[in-house]
């Protein structure tokens, strides 16, 4: 998808409207408690600034659900953000009306404004035209640099834009385009794709999707005992989706006729329960006891998973290995995160799609060491489905 880079327009003392993510976690003391997100965005503001534009920042944070929600205010973002940029962000009560307009009417060149959360009106989530309108009176230029809400048609992701005669893509959406188009249009091979998590339900159609790209699927997490319960195997007290049993042995199937390998655990990690005290032991995939929960890949799984990633040259990666919250049962999702480093630093490319793996990686402090992480959950994942983003189709075209 070619489209203009906000880095190809003159934005020198305009106004831009900018549409970030800043849906980061708050502490009880209402302070960012994570602030990746914030820090994600910083090229394309720190760009804007250094650029002269007079800087409108707008995000959501979390689901007021058109309410003023005082814990969902963006007033502690700003407090971070002007400690980031060195410099003072000044912080609007609201995202639209006659204050706000005056508000962005006074900003200097290189000054920076962030609105408050826009999920405060449920014009924002109903794509209204008018709030659309109103939001985009601030501006002059409007920037998307927020991936993670590309795939849905929100005032401030696709209303807007048709209030706008150029809207380009910031620098953080512009990398998320280039590795994630890339790994689905032209991947080094051997591409190899990674799926854990707990559902088969949220990955069906990505799977499906890489069916005719990939050379190698190797599966993990929850969804595993799905797939092994269509085989006829006894699971135990596993994670099961009833309903996608005859769906996941379809999926096997259609890997074995198109020649896709598609690789299931050899062993896994069983327990009675997730809890730090509870009695693990590793067990094959044939013979999970009754009574017992398969909670990460097993030791072998991850030898022969090491075999399949030490040959490949692209790797995507969507949900963990393994319940990775509980320190008991996080070994099969770091140790594939560690191997994710290893091959990129031997010239793979790897990308991480977002989400709980995403998660796993800054856990283990990762972050850098891959391609690419993807900072969108719900947009990659429908982005690696082949499906169209209204937040990214709405950008101007190169």
């Amino acid at each position: 998808m070619k489209k203009l880079m906000f880095s190809d327009i003159d934005f020198s003392g305009k106004r831009v409207l900018t549409r970030v993510d800043f849906n980061v976690p708050l502490d009880d003391h209402q302070r960012v408690a994570d602030a990746s997100r914030i820090e994600g965005a910083l090229p394309t503001i720190k760009k804007l600034v250094e650029g002269g534009a007079r800087v409108i920042l707008c995000s959501h944070l979390g689901r007021p659900k058109g309410k003023v929600v005082s814990e969902m205010s963006l007033l502690p973002v700003a407090k971070k953000l002007s400690e980031l940029l060195e410099r003072e962000v000044t912080f609007a009560p609201d995202c639209i009306g006659d204050e706000v307009k005056k508000m962005a009417d006074n900003l200097g060149d290189g000054d920076v404004l962030l609105l408050e959360n826009l999920r405060f009106h449920k014009e924002e989530t109903d794509n209204d035209p008018d709030f659309s309108r109103q939001l985009a009176s601030l501006a002059e230029l409007y920037v998307n640099d927020a991936f993670g809400t590309a795939h849905r048609a929100h005032a401030s992701t696709e209303g807007v834009t048709k209030y706008f005669d150029t809207c380009a893509a910031g620098f953080l959406m512009e990398k998320e385009i280039k590795y994630l188009s890339e790994a689905l249009k032209s991947p080094r091979r051997p591409f190899v794709a990674i799926f854990g998590g707990a559902k088969i339900s949220g990955k069906i159609d990505v799977i499906g999707n890489f069916m005719n790209k990939v050379d190698a699927i190797l599966i993990g997490g929850g969804m595993t005992f799905t797939f092994l319960k269509s085989m006829g195997k006894n699971i135990g007290e596993s994670l099961l989706e009833e309903d996608k049993v005859e769906l996941a042995g379809r999926l096997l199937k259609q890997a074995e006729e198109r020649g896709v390998a598609l690789y299931l655990p050899k062993d896994c990690v069983v327990a009675p329960e997730i809890s730090e005290t509870a009695e693990e032991e590793v067990v094959s995939i044939d013979n999970i006891p009754d009574g017992k929960k398969g909670l990460d890949i097993g030791p072998e799984t991850l030898e022969f998973f090491k075999f399949v990633l030490e040959k490949a040259k692209t790797v995507v990666w969507n949900g963990p290995m393994g319940v990775f919250e509980s320190k008991k049962f996080a070994r099969g999702t770091f140790e594939v995160a560690r191997l994710m480093a290893d091959i990129t630093k031997e010239g793979a490319t790897t990308i991480i799609g977002g989400g709980d793996s995403a998660a796993a990686v800054r856990q283990c402090g990762l972050e850098d060491k891959l391609s690419h992480v993807s900072t969108g959950g719900g947009a990659s994942l429908e982005f690696l489905e082949g499906r169209e983003l209204p937040g990214l189709a709405a950008l101007t075209d190169a």
